[in-house]
């Protein structure tokens, strides 16, 4: 293009939309910064969340190149005779800056949330969900976000996206199939992400897998399990989501265990009680402002069965208190002179007077 045939006309144009542009751009960038941290950000001062803040921090800047693009377009009316002459498609730009723009607000929407709520949920202390899903979700929106906007830039170009789109969509059946289990157990870790069944550090039983222990990781695909015996159980999330889950940190650590315990027929119900009691009560650990009970529940064939209740301030020494706890009921009962009966059986003979042999007839004692 030669410059210098310009006509006068139109240099002045070319200086009007200039003038235009520069107008529009310093008055727009002062508008919004004026809406957004004048009067928008006046009434989320105070809301107590902080979500409309990030908000507004990711939609501003696009918004102002917003107003760039549209002083672009109000300025660039009056020199339609260049980009006549040079052939260039001025809807085709416009069209190109708006996606872009929007590409952009919406990567800067889908950063911005998701680290929004990494903080929440390291607030509440989950921290592990954060790192776990968020740059997966992450990752994932923005994929989706560049194959939607590749597919409107094709079409728009008249560019044949069918086939682009039905390869992608059996290509993604392919790859679905061929990785059923892999997404079974993706799909249920998002599940026990977001709902929560158990974090990490609580304790928890799967009694169809007969396994019980510490949870130290909740990955995508697995969670895995520290048990008592010093083994790692790594198991598919798939599998947790189709067991039946005791979460014993949950909703604290304050257990309550039981053990059931004989005497002797004959004796003082009400003394063994007592007894049985004050021993639990001595013992290190047991928690003191909870009660211990010690309840008659069963004639046995040769004891009285009492069943002993107390509580821990948490499960982790749960054998050891067993331990601590049969030892002083024990000595205590032997200090009481209360005797804790082994099984008994009675055994008769008889003689059978017609025919001369013996017979033997066995009888729980008591009967």
């Amino acid at each position: 293009m030669n410059w210098l045939a310009l006509t006068q006309a139109q240099w002045t144009d070319i200086g009007i939309s200039i003038l235009i542009f520069l107008t529009i751009a310093f008055l727009g960038r002062w508008i919004i910064k004026f809406i957004f941290k004048r009067i928008i950000r006046r009434f989320t001062r105070h809301t107590k969340t902080t979500f409309d803040d990030v908000l507004l921090e990711a939609i501003a800047p696009p918004f102002y190149w917003l107003t760039l693009v549209y002083a672009f377009k109000f300025s660039l009316n009056r020199l339609g005779f260049i980009f006549d002459k040079l052939g260039f498609d001025l809807n085709a730009f416009y069209f190109v800056l708006f996606w872009l723009i929007f590409s952009v607000l919406a990567w800067r929407l889908v950063t911005n949330l998701a680290k929004w709520y990494e903080a929440q949920l390291a607030a509440t202390k989950e921290i592990e969900l954060g790192e776990q899903l968020m740059p997966f979700l992450r990752r994932l929106l923005l994929i989706i976000l560049t194959v939607i906007i590749a597919i409107i830039f094709l079409d728009y170009f008249n560019i044949e996206v069918g086939g682009f789109v039905a390869t992608l969509g059996i290509g993604s059946l392919a790859i679905a199939l061929a990785a059923q289990a892999t997404l079974s157990d993706t799909i249920n870790g998002f599940v026990i992400m977001f709902d929560r069944p158990f974090r990490i550090g609580d304790r928890i039983e799967m009694q169809e897998l007969n396994t019980w222990g510490d949870v130290v990781d909740i990955g995508l695909r697995s969670t895995r399990i520290h048990t008592r015996d010093n083994r790692m159980v790594i198991v598919p999330n798939s599998v947790i989501g189709k067991s039946l889950i005791v979460n014993h940190s949950y909703p604290d650590t304050q257990y309550r265990i039981q053990i059931h315990i004989g005497v002797a027929y004959g004796t003082d119900v009400e003394k063994a009680r007592q007894v049985i009691i004050d021993a639990v009560r001595q013992v290190e650990g047991v928690l003191p402002d909870h009660p211990v009970e010690a309840l008659f529940i069963e004639f046995g064939d040769s004891a009285l069965t009492f069943r002993v209740r107390w509580w821990l301030e948490t499960y982790v020494d749960t054998r050891r208190m067993f331990d601590k706890v049969n030892t002083a009921i024990y000595k205590s009962l032997n200090e009481a002179k209360i005797d804790i009966p082994f099984p008994q059986r009675m055994v008769t003979y008889k003689m059978d007077k017609s025919e001369g042999e013996k017979g033997v007839e066995i009888f729980p004692r008591g009967e």
